[in-house]
């Protein structure tokens, strides 16, 4: 899989304008009490992209609401839940063959990731993310089965097409993670420009 894609800015910049869509998304549905959604993103100091583009990725987006003070956090292709690693960065260095090998070692402290941190990402896609609702309501649909001890690699070789578009819409596939429900949800993207 192309690791070009980490650095490269026009693909951030995409990601970008896709969590700004499922933001836009997220505050038309509204608060569950009727109350508007004011913007209120999480700070974030991301990791695993280029410095010239940090600045783009330093927010989460998210929204509270004028009347009930809820938080209301969209979907997000450029973070997986609460890590601090572009999600574009944990799929790429978790889908080495072969788990934590030395390849995979290399990349991840090219990124800043320790080992540890690499362990744990393979902890989380081998154990955890196959209990999550959405792969618990989607695996059954890949022919043949997926083996969940080879996620997310063999995940990325089911989204067929040039490597940009098939991680952008592995990314969206696997946007529901990102709000801690994972429930699969219909998305709306503006292809536009």
């Amino acid at each position: 899989m192309c690791h070009a894609l980490l650095h490269d800015p026009k693909f951030l910049a995409l990601l970008l304008r896709i969590d700004h869509d499922l933001a836009a998304q997220t505050r038309a549905d509204g608060c569950p009490c009727g109350g508007a959604l004011h913007r209120a993103d999480y700070p974030r100091k991301p990791r695993g992209c280029p410095i010239e583009v940090r600045r783009d990725h330093s927010s989460r987006l998210s929204f509270c609401c004028s009347v009930c003070r809820r938080r209301a956090t969209s979907m997000s292709v450029r973070f997986l839940a609460r890590r601090v690693y572009l999600a574009l960065a944990v799929v790429l260095v978790s889908a080495r063959p072969g788990g934590p090998t030395p390849a995979a070692a290399r990349l991840g402290m090219a990124l800043g990731a320790t080992r540890r941190t690499l362990a744990r990402w393979r902890v989380w896609w081998c154990e955890q993310f196959p209990l999550t609702p959405l792969w618990r309501a989607t695996c059954a649909r890949f022919m043949p089965p997926l083996s969940e001890v080879q996620l997310p690699g063999e995940l990325i070789t089911r989204f067929a097409g040039p490597a940009p578009e098939a991680l952008m819409r592995l990314l969206v596939w696997l946007s529901p993670v990102t709000v801690g429900r994972g429930q699969p949800v219909a998305i709306k993207l503006n292809e536009a420009g």
